[in-house]
């Protein structure tokens, strides 16, 4: 080694058998990442979630190649662990040769993302159209500028006014119109603005409508001229490297000098293999992308934006900009038509976001007469409830748990993840369904469980407490005697999954603290659901909408029981999909929508649950299941508590 050269220590990870050297001080999980292994990490680094647990091998590492247990190790890894060398990657810090063992339950496996799009109609009205002329060549009795001359024959033919030119466009016009021997095709924007000249007759466009959600990102291509649905493609969020949860994301941006470039990257980067893959589906190029739309949360939109997004995170909680935003594509960094625009839908405020706008604009609950409350169940829970007459808002956090955070094999969507439970209300044994396999587990030969995923996590709740092995507090019941409840660590669990069922091998459980966990969570989307009841004056809801990827897939009957949302009868539940993708479709196709959008977006009234004196009263009411008071008698045929009455 040079004099003076920094040691840069050798790391293998096993059993995957990669190595390769990294700065000293990095942290296990960060080289984990720069060698192309993904760990699980629900908390986004902060080592609060437990889920990046290695072990350290013996032989070629030593005590000292490894910072000492911090607090945060301490707390998440018990006394055998410690003794066993485990460490989580995300705390504990490289400074000399080490030899890394990534134990299957920390393996990141390829999250399902259900993002499909629904069969919806829109009015069709884009913002970009395509119009095809055939223009007089010029010869030396009329040699007028080539757009002076293009002016006129979109004049002439389709009565277009006033046009302007995107200045790239502009360069190229000369070859486009002799290229296509003066007949072109020409993409104007808004009827104001010529973004692309195509030689030749070119009947198709295409327009992309992008979901930037916390944890994944959908998009989808479209035929603007049809309608048509040509593609539709998905990723993980590619910010989760950098924080699972939107404060997360805020906090490195705020903590790292480039954090916010670095962030905003990521999603540009996303964004533009997303559009690559639609494009290759479809058999076009991503130039052939006219027009773009996104939706996304408020923090999504302000680092896709390039904003900073650390005083959406402090009160007053205000944002950069309300309003809608025409940007160009070029200017964001994205790779689709260089003259195309990209129309942002506004947001409501500081934690409601353009995902939400998405939601209202595709379900119209503003031009009906029942009392409607819809959930977007994501990273984040955001509600909207309407009487026809006024629309109200609100924000909690509850996806965390919901997706894993703070469950003890809690884990996303992925082959593997249990996502489907029944518990016999006598007998107490479990049936389940793990991702990726169609039988229940009394059908299943062999081993294949690694963890519970959101909708399991619901329907393990609910089966517990109808079986009674759980009680209205939520605490485990004295007097069940069964195999499946015990007494462990983390005091009384009951066993889901046998160690033979699952690839981990170990069982599979639910402790107290991961009902506590989904207490916290369900405890905070019904206190806002009822203090926005309150607020309208309304005692009952007529139709409940569960939108978003999650919502879509959790049981409605589940989600009920445990108390997720007030009492609402079964028929009246509607799931819908990624109804914020679908407001984007249509912000993209129907320019009617845009305008609908900023306009409902300012009438809606938002609720800082935060700031209401009433909302701890209602919190602890709702952490019981599935309530402490209100009733629920659309359950009765479930439930033989109170609240059935």
């Amino acid at each position: 080694m040079a004099k003076g050269a920094k040691h840069q220590p050798t790391v293998i990870f096993q059993p995957m058998g990669r190595r390769g050297h990294v700065s000293d001080g990095t942290t296990i999980k960060e080289a984990a990442h720069d060698l192309g292994i993904d760990i699980e990490s629900v908390c986004g680094g902060r080592g609060t979630c437990g889920k990046c647990k290695v072990r350290i091998e013996e032989g070629f590492s030593r005590t000292e190649s490894l910072s000492p247990l911090n607090e945060a190790e301490r707390k998440m890894l018990t006394l055998k662990q410690q003794g066993d060398r485990y460490r989580l990657a995300c705390q504990a810090r490289i400074h000399g040769d080490l030899v890394v063992f990534v134990p299957e339950e920390s393996r990141t496996g390829r999250q399902i993302i259900r993002k499909e799009a629904r069969e919806i109609a829109i009015d069709l009205k884009p913002a970009v159209r395509k119009y095809y002329v055939e223009m007089v060549p010029a010869d030396l009795h009329d040699n007028s500028g080539d757009w002076e001359r293009l002016q006129a024959e979109l004049h002439d033919r389709f009565d277009l006014n006033g046009l302007v030119i995107d200045y790239p466009v502009l360069r190229d016009l000369q070859n486009m119109v002799r290229q296509g021997s003066w007949k072109v095709t020409v993409s104007v924007w808004m009827n104001r603005e010529v973004i692309k000249i195509e030689p030749g007759l070119v009947a198709n466009g295409y327009g992309l409508a992008v979901d930037i959600g916390t944890t994944t990102v959908a998009a989808y291509l479209c035929e603007l001229t049809t309608g048509a649905l040509a593609a539709t493609t998905s990723m993980i969020n590619p910010q989760v490297a950098y924080g699972e949860d939107v404060m997360a994301r805020i906090t490195y941006t705020v903590a790292h000098a480039d954090g916010l470039p670095n962030i905003n990257q990521a999603i540009i980067r996303g964004i533009n293999q997303l559009a690559g893959r639609a494009a290759a589906r479809s058999r076009i190029k991503r130039r052939d992308i006219v027009d773009m739309t996104v939706v996304g949360n408020t923090c999504m939109h302000h680092i896709f934006l390039n904003l900073d997004p650390q005083y959406i995170g402090r009160a007053p909680f205000a944002p950069g900009i309300g309003h809608s935003l025409d940007v160009k594509a070029r200017d964001l960094g994205l790779e689709i038509s260089p003259g195309a625009y990209v129309h942002v839908l506004p947001i409501e405020a500081g934690f409601v976001g353009a995902d939400n706008v998405g939601v209202l604009i595709a379900e119209e609950p503003y031009h009906q007469d029942d009392t409607v409350l819809i959930i977007d169940v994501g990273t984040n829970g955001e509600l909207v409830l309407s009487d026809r007459h006024k629309l109200v808002c609100s924000s909690c956090a509850t996806g965390p748990a919901f997706e894993g955070a703070g469950i003890k094999y809690g884990m996303r969507a992925a082959p593997g993840a249990i996502e489907r439970i029944k518990i016999d209300p006598v007998t107490h044994e479990v049936s389940f369904k793990i991702i990726g396999r169609e039988s229940w587990s009394t059908a299943l030969k062999g081993r294949g469980a690694k963890g519970i995923c959101g909708s399991g996590i619901i329907d393990a709740i609910a089966q517990l407490f109808t079986a009674g092995v759980i009680d209205q507090t939520g605490r485990f019941s004295t007097g069940i005697s069964s195999p499946r409840l015990r007494n462990g660590e983390d005091g009384p669990a009951f066993v889901i999954a046998w160690a033979e069922e699952t690839a981990i091998d170990h069982d599979i459980v639910v402790c107290q603290r991961d009902v506590r966990n989904i207490q916290l969570a369900k405890g905070a989307m019904y206190a806002g659901a009822r203090i926005m009841m309150r607020r309208l004056g309304v005692e009952r809801l007529d139709r409940i909408i569960l939108a978003g990827a999650f919502g879509s897939y959790i049981d409605r009957e589940s989600a009920a029981i445990i108390g997720l949302f007030p009492d609402c009868a079964p028929e009246n539940i509607f799931v819908v999909g990624n109804a914020a993708g679908d407001g984007a479709r249509m912000a993209l196709l129907n320019i009617n929508k845009r305008v609908e959008a900023d306009k409902v977006a300012r009438q809606v009234e938002y609720i800082e649950l935060a700031a209401e004196p009433t909302f701890a009263e209602f919190f602890n009411q709702a952490l019981w299941f599935p309530h402490m008071k209100d009733k629920f008698p659309h359950l009765k045929y479930l439930l033989s508590t109170p609240a059935a009455e």
